[in-house]
């Protein structure tokens, strides 16, 4: 029998904060990723996909995959094994803050760029923006639309939110899954509307920063999805509590930075712009 006897000092951990182990993950979406983003250039650049598919496919299946086997690892980390202490907690709330500030910057660089080109047009263009020739998109239909959407998920997430606080399960899980629904709806409007979009990322500065703006927040669209559809999952596994559920919290917070993007993307690329 084991007894407080016989166990080493190194069988103790006299701190709160998690040791990570060594893990082959991010070497392995390193790879994914570069797979990933070259076939896609490629392609971008007229090479056939026949001739580049399978690079990236390849990138995209192993990316996927990896961040199954990582997710995974880290639910194991902060369910089973009992890693995630509250300094750990903290730290990770920390670390992904700073993460959104970086964020932040990113689509500072993009609206930069934007107004740059808009408040002061380049003759280039014809002087005016939008520039001529070119037909914005109604500020009153799809992408009003698209505002609502988003808000509302803002609105259910938040209820999910506080359900788990008050560890109402039902409401919940309720709220999570009609944020998730709601999301795809977003994307799928967005699709639509670039389908029938009368310009393209070719035409101008116009063009590029359109698709730029508003694809690069698609992008955070698609990746609130995917945080926000495994803490659901992790919520319907009984993974979080109502003082433990860093992983929700973290998808919830991406998720109100993406609403607060979104509003200022509409009235400056969407309102002002198509004036």
């Amino acid at each position: 029998m084991l007894s407080i006897n016989n166990l080493n000092r190194s069988d103790f951990q006299y701190h709160p904060y998690h040791l990570v182990t060594p893990s082959p993950w991010p070497l392995m979406i390193s790879i994914s990723l570069f797979c990933f983003v070259i076939g896609a250039v490629l392609y971008m650049h007229g090479y056939p996909y026949s001739l580049v598919g399978a690079t990236f496919r390849l990138g995209f299946i192993n990316t996927a995959a990896t961040m199954y086997f990582w997710l995974t690892d880290v639910t194991n980390e902060g369910t089973l094994n009992g890693d995630h202490t509250k300094e750990v907690v903290k730290g990770l709330l920390i670390g992904f803050l700073l993460f959104l500030v970086s964020e932040l910057f990113v689509f500072v660089s993009v609206f930069w760029a934007y107004f740059h080109s808009s408040l002061v047009a380049a003759i280039e263009i014809g002087g005016i923006w939008p520039p001529l020739a070119i037909i914005a998109l109604d500020p009153y239909g799809i992408p009003l639309l698209n505002t609502i959407v988003l808000l509302s998920s803002g609105s259910t997430v938040t209820m999910g939110h506080h359900a788990v606080l008050k560890r109402d399960r039902r409401y919940s899980i309720w709220g999570l899954l009609l944020t998730i629904i709601l999301a795809i709806f977003f994307t799928g409007l967005q699709y639509f509307e670039y389908v029938n979009a009368t310009f393209t990322i070719a035409d101008s500065v116009f063009g590029s920063v359109f698709y730029c703006s508003t694809g690069l927040h698609g992008l955070h669209v698609l990746v609130g999805t995917g945080m926000l559809l495994s803490s659901f999952v992790r919520l319907v596994n009984y993974h979080f509590t109502d003082s433990h559920h860093q992983g929700l919290e973290s998808g919830i917070l991406y998720w109100h930075f993406v609403d607060v993007v979104w509003l200022f993307l509409y009235v400056a690329v969407y309102y002002w712009g198509g004036l």
